[in-house]
């Protein structure tokens, strides 16, 4: 049984049209203006037990909006939801036990009191049996290696050590479904990936079923191998990752290295040059011409070295999300 199943997903906000000017602004006190905006479009999918599913779309596509009505924050305007058995919208005291919803931008700790205290509350709020609570959070600080930070002032903390005493106080309960979203938002390198490694662990352990949304390609890369994409509230793609690639990958990127010093002048015939430097130089060759293009090459010029490469994620993201954005505009 899926842990997580939406059909017709829908929510529609009605938003107030301030006029320009006073007159606007007065003629707005007698006769208000409103238009319906759609923040999450009929979207359906669903994610089976021990999934690490990355949720991925331009700010404003309906990420959170979607994260919210599935942890039951906010009632859907139309289409059904199931989460772990339960109506999401009608927050049984059950349903709520089994998920942890972290919000990057939203703190749940006490600012001026220890992580610890925070901790002790969630134990009674969750009702975890003491031992339970202290073999689980001994596992948890030593997975971040946070264990002589959990009796300092939160707000003391750095950005990084917040996040995860964030993480800690969500998993306290050993949620069966974790929803993420923008948790390494404002992190350096080195705690993105330490939180990166805490759930891929957490992961093999517990088997937590997992739902990220991420600006950081990083992120997904490290933790997902399905990837659903959302853009001005509807579902555009939902796939493996590595299907992003073969669906809007059509070009490679081929790195030269030559051997007489000098990039040559004629590496336009074969395709894009997007970079020329000294001895190196990027090409951008369709996919079905790689083999041709490099075996041309090496006929002319002496190569001292060469690499065949996708593109950056980042950029094959970001033309799903172009595609999103003119579906939507031809609608």
């Amino acid at each position: 049984m899926p842990i997580i199943e939406a059909e017709g997903l829908t929510k529609t906000y009605r938003v107030f049209q301030k006029k320009e000017g006073l007159l606007g602004s007065l003629r707005g006190l007698y006769r208000r203006e409103y238009k319906d905006v759609r923040a999450v479009d009929d979207i359906s999918f669903s994610i089976e037990p021990g999934e690490m599913v990355a949720f991925l779309g331009p700010n404003g596509a309906g990420k959170t909006t979607t994260l919210k009505m599935l942890s039951g924050l906010i009632y859907p305007t139309s289409g059904e939801a199931s989460v772990l058995g339960f109506v999401p919208s009608l927050r049984a005291d059950a349903f709520r036990r089994r998920f942890a919803l972290v919000m990057g931008q939203k703190n749940q700790l006490w600012w001026d009191l220890p992580a610890a205290d925070s901790f002790q509350l969630n134990r009674e709020i969750y009702s975890i049996p003491a031992p339970e609570f202290q073999k689980t959070l001994n596992e948890l600080t030593e997975l971040l290696g946070v264990e002589k930070l959990t009796r300092q002032a939160v707000r003391e903390l750095s950005l990084g050590e917040r996040m995860k005493m964030e993480l800690i106080a969500a998993l306290l309960h050993q949620p069966q479904l974790l929803l993420l979203d923008e948790p390494t938002i404002g992190l350096d390198v080195v705690a993105q990936v330490a939180i990166q490694k805490c759930l891929r662990d957490y992961h093999t352990r517990r088997g937590v079923t997992m739902l990220l949304t991420s600006h950081y390609m990083r992120d997904v890369e490290a933790l997902c191998d399905r990837v659903l994409v959302i853009a001005h509230g509807r579902l555009v793609h939902d796939g493996p990752l590595s299907g992003i690639v073969e669906r809007f990958g059509h070009a490679k990127l081929v790195k030269l290295e030559f051997a007489d010093g000098v990039a040559p002048d004629d590496l336009g015939r074969f395709g894009e040059v997007t970079r020329r430097e000294g001895p190196s130089a990027d090409l951008k060759v369709e996919r079905s011409r790689v083999a041709e293009v490099l075996g041309a090459i090496l006929d002319r010029h002496a190569v001292a070295d060469v690499s065949v490469q996708d593109p950056p994620l980042e950029q094959l993201i970001a033309r799903v999300f172009e595609e999103g954005r003119r579906s939507h505009d031809a609608a």
